[in-house]
């Protein structure tokens, strides 16, 4: 699947809603900065990290059980070694997507998600997979190999 475009765009077409699991309200780090580029394209984020109340000006919740309300997606940006309960997680929540990001893969919660009926996608940042799906690869230094300082019009 991973390399599979037309069910990559299909995700990311339908969830709409994404917890992201460890997101920090650190601008620099880099689920703050996906979590942020996606909201920007009008994706509901929704920030699961018991140390901050609030991120990217929505609340935070300590676990994806205590989400009040239907999440489509779940990003993880955690340990390896804690993906699978995050997995059995999503999968108790009714999430549609177990995302696990750039760097991350772990077969035992891409299983769990799977068997469940998620779709699971490892290895992949949900914010560079929206940017060269469905434009955007040249947002904060993507190198586009386009050499004029002009963006190109959208047409």
């Amino acid at each position: 699947m991973q390399d599979d475009i037309p069910t990559l765009r299909r995700i990311l077409a339908r969830d709409r809603t994404i917890a992201v699991v460890g997101l920090s309200a650190e601008w620099h780090r880099p689920s703050y900065f996906a979590a942020k580029y996606m909201q920007e394209r009008g994706y509901r984020i929704v920030p699961v990290n018991p140390r901050y109340p609030q991120i990217l000006g929505e609340t935070s919740y300590a676990r994806l059980e205590d989400i009040p309300f239907p999440v489509d997606m779940v990003d993880v940006f955690r340990k390896v070694e804690e993906i699978p309960a995050i997995a059995q997680s999503a999968v108790a929540i009714g999430a549609k997507t177990l995302w696990q990001q750039l760097g991350l893969m772990s077969e035992e919660a891409d299983r769990i998600a799977t068997d469940a009926g998620l779709d699971s996608v490892w290895d992949r940042c949900v914010k560079i997979e929206h940017a060269r799906l469905f434009g955007g690869l040249n947002w904060a230094g993507v190198n586009t190999k386009v050499i004029s300082a002009q963006r190109p019009k959208q047409g």
